[in-house]
């Protein structure tokens, strides 16, 4: 008899995973809590999987053998407590697809840096012609591609919330590129609970395996103690000399794997074509990665000088006015825009705002006295960033649409000025997610 797999959440890895269950022979079954985009439901339909939308039902649910759940539900939902009450094992999207697979994975994690961290890395390989596949929470589904597709690498972003559904799935190569206080309310406001989640990445780690992390994030290596792991350990730094590992030498990228060789990897951290130190770290991590695949010095170089950076992420969306529009719609936490308002090399109108994560505002108060002159808040309540920032800038305005908020910020700055979009907050209050955030915020900007 075919065990029964149930999938809550119908998005892309919740479609991925349906297809893998049934070509591993599950009865397979789906249950959106919401409407399934059409796409996922054709697909679903395609490959004769049964499904429903706008709802939940709990004799469909509660019979499953295997349960695997879309990282965006919580714990705290009714169903998931119904779940746990009957030790129906609940999985991540990871951690199943990875038990169908003999590929070498690549997985990076952490609270910022992870999506360019990982496109980098797979653009590395790609140029090196490698036969690999991107996924988690970027690109197609993990799933999917162990389904569909044969890959010999993969590179996988992973958000805590999918580390928290992952138990025997290894990560032959793990990237933690920092922890920064996120998602709090997630994890009871306990930043312990956060990194413990963000450790997981080592989990059922081997001695042939690496762990590669930055030695500059005082929340990854106050902790590091505390999660022994058999890895081979290469950290990254901006300050301190790393060997093995990489480190910035007088204004020089360094990698250097293998103390006992003269093998060095060298370019001018000018000549990165992502600017910002967090940009910086960004690529130390990646040019470990390549190096530890053995990947031409040559092909490393040409992807860190010639890399584009992703959409919504301090994505350059030009000048109107003699004023400069940037996008950074995926800076959700603190510590992202702490990187962006860094970077800025002229005066800030600052558009901020958006679902509030049990965020502390504190490390941002001097950079945006010294950088920001205006906020405009774009969110349903605003009311933590007026507290923590009314003293700091001149004026705070607030706005309840993108088009509001990017006329408001055009009207307010100055030639010269950057009008920069850097929520620090979840994007679900007024609009579908951060890409539709950042999308709304460039078609605003055309509009001017």
């Amino acid at each position: 008899m075919k065990k029964r797999l149930v999938i809550l959440g119908a998005g892309e890895s919740g479609t991925g995973a349906a297809i893998l269950g049934v070509k591993k022979d599950y009865d397979v079954f789906v249950s959106d809590a919401g409407a399934i985009k059409g796409k996922y439901m054709d697909e679903l339909n395609q490959y004769h999987i049964s499904f429903e939308q706008n709802k939940h039902t709990e004799e469909l649910i509660l019979n499953a053998d295997l349960i695997i759940k879309s990282p965006g539900i919580p714990e705290k939902a009714e169903i998931i407590k119904k779940l746990r009450s009957l030790d129906i094992p609940i999985i991540s999207e990871i951690e199943f697809a990875g038990k169908y697979t003999d590929a070498f994975i690549i997985c990076i994690t952490g609270t910022d840096g992870k999506t360019t961290t990982t496109s980098i890395i797979y653009d590395i390989m790609v140029r090196a012609e490698m036969n690999v596949g991107l996924g988690g929470n970027i690109g197609k589904s993990f799933a999917r591609q162990v389904a569909l597709e044969n890959h010999d690498y993969y590179v996988l972003e992973i958000s805590s919330f999918q580390l928290d559904g992952m138990c025997d799935f290894r990560s032959n190569i793990a990237i933690l590129t920092n922890i920064s206080p996120d998602h709090l309310d997630r994890y009871n406001y306990d930043i312990n609970n956060y990194i413990a989640s963000k450790f997981r990445i080592l989990q059922n780690q081997t001695e042939e395996d690496y762990f590669i992390y930055c030695a500059d994030n005082k929340f990854t290596t106050d902790n590091i103690e505390k999660y022994p792991t058999k890895a081979q350990k290469l950290p990254f730094s901006f300050f301190e000399k790393c060997e093995p590992g990489a480190y910035n030498n007088n204004g020089e990228l360094t990698v250097k794997i293998n103390p006992l060789n003269n093998q060095i990897f060298i370019m001018n951290l000018s000549e990165l074509s992502l600017k910002g130190r967090h940009n910086a770290y960004n690529s130390m991590a990646a040019a470990v990665v390549g190096d530890v695949l053995e990947i031409r010095k040559g092909l490393i170089r040409d992807s860190l000088t010639q890399f584009v950076n992703i959409e919504h992420r301090l994505e350059d969306c030009g000048k109107v006015g003699g004023i400069e529009f940037v996008n950074d719609s995926k800076a959700t936490t603190v510590n992202a825009v702490w990187y962006a308002l860094e970077s800025m090399q002229t005066p800030v109108v600052w558009i901020a705002g958006g679902v509030d994560k049990g965020n502390d505002y504190t490390q941002l108060k001097s950079l945006v006295k010294d950088k920001v002159k205006i906020i405009v808040c774009l969110g349903l309540d605003n009311r933590k960033i007026h507290e923590s920032f009314g003293q700091e800038v001149d004026m705070i305005v607030n706005a309840t649409s993108m088009q509001e908020a990017v006329h408001i910020a055009y009207k307010l700055a100055s030639k010269d000025d950057t009008v920069l979009l850097s929520p620090a907050c979840a994007s679900f209050d007024l609009f579908e997610d951060y890409q539709d955030r950042g999308r709304q915020f460039k078609k605003a900007v055309r509009n001017l």
